[in-house]
């Protein structure tokens, strides 16, 4: 039975590899003019397979121009390998070419079409240099803050070192964009081989008027060694530094229409869609649910930062928790395709019908030349109740009678705490008349005994059993220390002696003669407080 299920689960997991290392088939560019080269790319993750894929399939329709084989390895997260093969081919006919599917092993690639254009008129002409530019633009007029794209050819005969540079373009009343990286392949004049490097540009005007686009300058250090001997134009020499332009151009800008809305934001576009999508579907939702709903705008032609923010959802009985908007930009064929996402987590507090209002975003068709209108249709929520949650109901004669007995224990719960908080500000007034420390009569030493102590103390000149001393003593007095020496200067003085010598470093530079000559000079009802019965004086404080 183990082995059985061994092989159940290795041939399960042959299956799932088997279909996750298919044969992927991807082309370059979608539609090239006749004489160009186009790049086929074949992708497998299986690396058990070996070989090269069957290209017959493409003979009929291509000329094979060579093929090279990539094999990669991502270690990034889960490791894993893949192999590629890269075709250059070159289209035999024009019109709409099917490529079919191709074979490597069990595996088979999709099928692909590409668009083959003819050669236009101005590029039948006789080139003679090694290298030359061609600039054009997609259309001779535009829309203020519509795009533009510019297209860049640099052609060359002769192989160049890997030192070639382009001037970048600058605009001072547009915002230029580059659009990828640039893309090479090869291209057929007048039946020589031409190596070409195409980059192209998105140009946003910011003014109506006239757009002035300057020459760009291409270049390139040669590669080939010529012939000394040959001054023709197309000759060419190892190491010679060329320098190539392209022809100044100029685009006119138009101003908005004046049919379009004042209110509207300007989003003048090739095409323009709106969409949503919801996570979960809002089929059955129950209050206190999270719905999820992403709401996205595509535009070709705009990029994602002229895309307005779409209207909130703020509907009555729907609390809405809006996300940060996610920008990002696509290059198409066409250009850019700009692309706003906004999440919104939507939760319903109510039952019954939700009603979410129909949105709309006006925008501008760039190819149509006309006003037009994206939108989506209002949509009905049918929230129902959450058991687990606890919602308003109509009352009932037993449940008022509950909510009455609630509410009384509640009220005499108030009552019982407002008589606590009333008899504690009581206590703490009556408090606030008493002294912070009853004085309560002492069982301890004599008087005349805490006396000596102090004498023997300010003697020593020792400030810590000075205070100690101290503090003892006045205990046994009809009044305090503080009291005392506010009516007596000398022992105010003599304190502040003392204090001083406790909280600094110059305690042990302190002398206790000034304190015990304060006290000496207190009357005696204040330095001692003796029983009544007995009229024993102390001695004098310095006998003779």
């Amino acid at each position: 039975m183990s082995r059985c299920t061994a092989l159940l689960l290795a041939l399960v997991l042959w299956c799932s590899q088997s279909q996750a290392a298919g044969l992927l088939a991807s082309l370059d560019r979608s539609q090239v003019n006749a004489g160009e080269t186009v790049e086929l790319t074949l992708e497998s993750s299986d690396v058990t397979q070996f070989g090269k894929p069957d290209l017959t399939p493409l003979q009929a329709q291509f000329e094979v121009r060579g093929t090279r084989q990539v094999n990669q390895l991502n270690s990034l997260g889960d490791s894993h390998a893949s192999t590629r093969w890269i075709i250059t081919l070159l289209p035999l006919h024009t019109g709409t070419l099917a490529i079919e599917p191709l074979q490597l092993g069990e595996m088979r690639s999709q099928a692909l079409t590409l668009q083959v254009n003819a050669t236009p008129a101005q590029e039948q002409q006789t080139h003679l240099e090694p290298v030359f530019i061609d600039a054009e633009l997609d259309q001779p007029k535009v829309y203020v803050q519509a795009q533009a794209l510019l297209t860049l050819h640099i052609y060359h005969s002769v192989p160049l070192f890997d030192d070639s540079n382009l001037s970048p373009l600058q605009l001072s009343d547009a915002r230029v964009e580059q659009l990828g990286e640039p893309r090479t392949y090869e291209k057929l004049i007048n039946g020589v081989r031409h190596g070409v490097i195409e980059m192209r540009y998105a140009i946003y005007p910011q003014r109506s008027g006239v757009l002035k686009i300057p020459s760009l300058t291409f270049s390139a250090t040669l590669a080939t060694p010529g012939n000394p001997q040959d001054n023709s134009p197309q000759a060419s020499r190892s190491g010679k530094l060329i320098h190539v332009s392209s022809a100044p151009m100029e685009l006119a800008v138009m101003a908005k229409p004046a049919t379009y809305p004042a209110d509207e934001p300007w989003l003048p576009a090739r095409s323009l869609s709106l969409s949503e999508s919801w996570s979960p579907e809002p089929e059955q939702p129950q209050v206190g649910d999270s719905l999820t709903r992403s709401l996205t705008l595509r535009a070709e032609g705009l990029s994602s930062a002229q895309l307005p923010p779409l209207p909130t959802t703020e509907v009555s009985g729907l609390r809405s928790y809006p996300d940060q908007p996610q920008l990002s930009n696509q290059p198409v064929e066409q250009g850019v395709l700009g692309i706003r996402e906004e999440r919104q987590a939507l939760v319903p507090s109510r039952t019954g019908n939700i009603e979410l209002p129909a949105m709309e975003v006006t925008w501008w068709n760039t190819q149509q030349d006309r006003l037009e209108h994206a939108s989506l249709p209002a949509r009905t929520l049918q929230v129902a109740s959450n058991p687990n949650l606890m919602v308003d109901t109509p009352a009932s004669t037993p449940q008022a009678s509950n909510t009455a007995e609630g509410l009384w224990l509640w009220q005499l719960s108030t009552l019982l705490l407002a008589c606590t908080t009333l008899l504690g500000f009581g206590l703490w007034w009556r408090a606030r008349s008493q002294p912070a420390v009853a004085r309560v009569a002492q069982s301890g030493p004599s008087p005349r005994s805490l006396l000596d102590d102090l004498k023997r103390a300010c003697q020593a000149n020792d400030p810590q059993a000075t205070r100690q001393a101290l503090d003892a003593w006045a205990r046994q007095q009809p009044e305090t220390l503080a009291e005392m020496a506010a009516r007596f200067v000398l022992l105010s003085d003599a304190l502040d002696g003392l204090n001083g010598a406790l909280y600094s470093e110059s305690g042990q530079y302190w002398q206790g003669e000034e304190l015990w000559r304060a006290v000496g000079t207190l009357p005696v009802a204040e330095r001692t407080q003796a029983p009544q019965a007995d009229t024993t004086s102390l001695p004098p404080l310095y006998p003779k």
